[in-house]
Parts: C-alpha cells; structure tokens; sequence
C-alpha cells in the first residue's frame, strides 16, 4: 500500500511525533536541570523549605476538616498531688479566733442561769453579772418572746449578748429599737461592759403575693405576710372594694413593702412590717393599682397612695372608721334594739371587741369629746364645708376639745357606754344639719392629683414599682404552675 502523502493531515502521524519532540524535550529539560541543580545546591534547599511552610500553612488552614476531638483516642492519667501538712493547716487555724452564734427567744420566769443554759453558754462570771447588775437585770424584765443574741467562744465562754426590743416612748416604736449590749471586758467591773442605746431602725423592701380562698387574712397567711400587710391593703383600696361584701374567691393580690430590721433582723413586735409602698389587687376580673408617692407639690407635702395614673386613691373621708370590721347595722329604718320601736337609724353601726382602735375619717377639729346621754362616750369631730362626724359608745377618748386631729389618727376605742347592748361603734356623717349615708359621702368625697412639678418623678417611681410587681407576679404564676 503506498505510503499518504505528507501534503494531507495523517493525525496518527502527528501524534507520533509529537510524542517523540516531548519526550526529547523532557530528556533535555531534566539535564538541565541536573546540571542547574549542581550549579546551584543551596538556592533549591531554601526553595524547597519555602515550599515546606507553605504546605504547612495549607494544612493549619484545613484542619477543622480532621475529625472531631471526641472521635480521637483518649487516655486516662491518674496523679497523685501531695496535699500540704495537716500539722501546718491546723497550726494556721488555731491562730484565728472563732466565735459561735446562737439566738433564743425569751421566757417567762426566765433566769441568768436558764437563759445562759439554752444559749449553749458555760460561764459562771456571765451568769454573776447579769444576776448582779441593775442594767443587765433588766433583760429578764417585760414581756416574753423577745430574741437576744449570743456570741461565744468554743470553750463556751460569754463574749457578747445583744438584746434588741421595742423602744420606751412610744413615739419612736415604728421608727427605732432599743438595743441591750454586754460585752466581756476584763477591764471592767465584773469583766464585763453594758451599754444600751436607741437605734433608728432599718428598712428592706420584700415582695409577696396571694389568693383568696377564703379571708384576705387568710391569703395572707399562706402568703407568709405579716397581717399588717393584709390590714394595710384593705385600707388603700377601701374606696375601690368593699372587703366586707365584695371580696370573692380567686381574688389576687401582690404588694411591695418595707420590713423593718434592727441589725439586719427583722424585728418581733409591731410585726416587723413598715409602710406598704406599692400594691395590686384584682377583684372580679378587676385590677386596682396603688402607689406611695410624697408629693412635694401637694399642700401639706405628705406621702399619699396613688393610682397609676396620678389620681390620689385617698379621699377627703375614709369608708370607716375602724381599719377592719363588719357592718351590724345599716342607714335605714330598723327596730331599736332598747325601745323596741322602729325608727331610722341615722348611721351605721360596726360590730368590733372592746378597746378596738377607733379613728376619724377625714382632718377636722373636735367639737366635742366627752359623755353625752345615750350616745355614752363620745367625739365630734367638726370637718370643712360644714360636716361633722360622730363616733359614739367609746370605751375611752384619746382626743380633747379643740384639738385638731389629721386623717386615720386614733380618737378613741370600741366600746359598749350608753345604750349600747353590745361592744360596737356608732358613727355618724351630718352635713349641714342632715343626716347622710357615711358609706354614699367616702365614695363620692373628692380626690387630688400628682402636682405637674412631681410629675416626672412619679412617672419614674411607678415604672420601677410597676417592674417589681411584674417579678412578684412571675414568680406567684411558676409556684402556682408548679403546684
């Protein structure tokens, strides 16, 4: 067969040789090589340990590609470590002094040596001086259940008693405590030092919260509130519900409030509890708000509860008379439980035990204190506008002829003088001569509002309120869940 002339594109030819041209090309290219490489041995070693970083690098960079570390083999190592010498540590200790805490509560007919036995406390000196002593003795006086504090050493020795009650003057017992200190002082007389002072008290702010079930008393109680708590709340939102009629189960409530603290202790009389500075209740689905707010703008420049809104939730008259009650007898006709004849009954009669708290209803001045026929002890107290309040069979009369007297202050105590066939308050409401509904004049009395210069601060007060009820709810609503 006669070759194909080479005019014309034989492709197995070409393939041919090009395949020859590369492989002498190669051939040359790897002696020149050679021969560069003998020319130049330490340039390549450098190329070549360049080259090495970079694949180094390379591999850092992929290396969240290798398997994860839980996949990887793992080995257990076990050491041991020499803890330092017990000797050491003891010796270190013994050099600081310890002191041992231990409170007790008070008891009738308690004794230097009783007390001393149960405060866990083996010290005849202590005992001698507080049998001796006319200031120490005086811890074994008044009433019992007041809670004294002992620090003592770990040889049972006496360092200090604290003894913290109520104050002498009354006028100090919601603002301070009395605080009995002895302390063992080898200087002194019998070894020990007494002192004893009046300390303003301390406050904390505490939340809570409840639902009735049966009495907000109650709510309280299983809300572990203190009943001053409950008593408080009843009275902010009188002029909102009637807790005698109006209260109904599932009724919730939440409240912010001061407990008050004598060194960091909650106190035991006057049940520990301050002012209720913000509250919340919800009664038929309906929720009332109020906040302690002293308004500086307001003409006698005294703290009031607010709604959220401003609006002063105190009226110029209280719904009652008394903090907490029930009603016996209503504005209307009835039959008098003495005459035995039916006659209107010109005011309402609160049904309380004898001594009871009694206080006037809005500010005034006394018009009359005194005994007065069938009304038996009474005041009058006469108000602006022309009204005038009664408050009749009193027990006793704290208040005197022409002395003014401010809203909610105590004029005198539930009793049973004149004609009377039981403890109970009579109050009255007379304006201009008449007798009126005292329930009709509190709820449609007349209310102030936040002053536009306190505006801004109140506004910043409920927010920060408002953010602490939100918690107390929270919380209520887990436990609730929980439960």
């Amino acid at each position: 067969m006669a070759a194909a002339p080479l005019t014309r594109a034989n492709p197995l030819r070409l393939a041919l040789i090009s395949l020859d041209s590369l492989d002498r090309a190669a051939t040359l290219a790897v002696q020149q090589s050679s021969d560069f490489a003998s020319r130049h041995t330490r340039s390549l070693t450098a190329a070549a340990v360049i080259g090495m970083l970079g694949f180094a690098a390379t591999a850092f960079g992929i290396a969240p590609r290798a398997p994860s570390a839980a996949e990887l083999p793992q080995r257990v190592v076990v050491e041991a470590i020499q803890p330092e010498g017990l000797t050491e540590q003891i010796e270190a200790l013994a050099g600081h002094g310890v002191s041992l805490y231990r409170s007790e509560q008070l008891r009738s007919g308690d004794t230097a040596d009783s007390l001393l036995k149960r405060l866990n406390v083996v010290d005849a000196s202590a005992a001698a001086y507080l049998r001796h002593d006319p200031t120490a003795r005086s811890i074994f006086q008044g009433r019992s259940g007041r809670l004294i504090q002992a620090r003592v050493s770990t040889t049972g020795q006496l360092e200090e008693l604290v003894l913290r009650s109520a104050p002498d003057d009354s006028d100090l017992m919601g603002s301070h405590f009395k605080r009995l200190r002895m302390t063992r002082a080898v200087a002194a007389a019998g070894g020990f030092e007494i002192s004893l002072a009046t300390v303003p008290l301390q406050t904390q702010m505490r939340l809570g919260s409840g639902t009735v079930r049966q009495s907000l008393y109650a709510a309280a109680d299983d809300a572990r509130l203190p009943d001053a708590v409950a008593s408080q709340i009843a009275e902010i939102f009188s002029a909102d519900i009637d807790f005698h009629r109006e209260l109904r189960r599932g009724d919730t409530f939440t409240v912010l409030y001061e407990a008050l603290t004598a060194d960091g202790e909650v106190i035991q009389w006057n049940q520990g509890t301050g002012r209720v500075l913000a509250a919340e209740f919800v009664n038929k689905g309906q929720t009332h708000t109020a906040v302690w707010f002293q308004d500086p703008g307001a003409p006698s420049a005294k703290g009031a509860y607010y709604d959220m809104n401003g609006q002063n939730k105190r009226r110029s008259f209280l719904a009652s008379p008394l903090e907490f009650s029930r009603v016996t007898s209503g504005f209307a006709m009835r039959l008098h439980p003495i005459m035995r004849t039916w006659r209107q009954h010109n005011g309402i009669d609160y049904g309380a035990p004898t001594g009871t708290a009694v206080r006037t209803v809005g500010d005034g001045v006394v018009e009359f204190a005194g005994s007065q026929g069938g009304y038996g002890n009474v005041v009058k107290v006469r108000h602006s506008n022309d009204r005038t309040t009664v408050y009749a069979h009193l027990s006793r009369i704290n208040v005197r002829q022409g002395e003014r007297v401010e809203q909610g202050a105590t004029i005198g105590a539930v009793g049973a003088t004149g004609w009377a066939t039981g403890p109970h308050l009579h109050f009255e409401f007379i304006v201009k001569g008449d007798h009126v509904n005292p329930i009709v004049v509190a709820q449609s009395s007349e209310t102030n509002v936040v002053s536009a210069s306190a505006r801004a601060g109140f506004r910043q007060w409920t927010r920060s309120v408002r953010g602490q009820l939100d918690v107390a709810l929270s919380a209520a609503a887990r436990t609730s869940y929980a439960e």
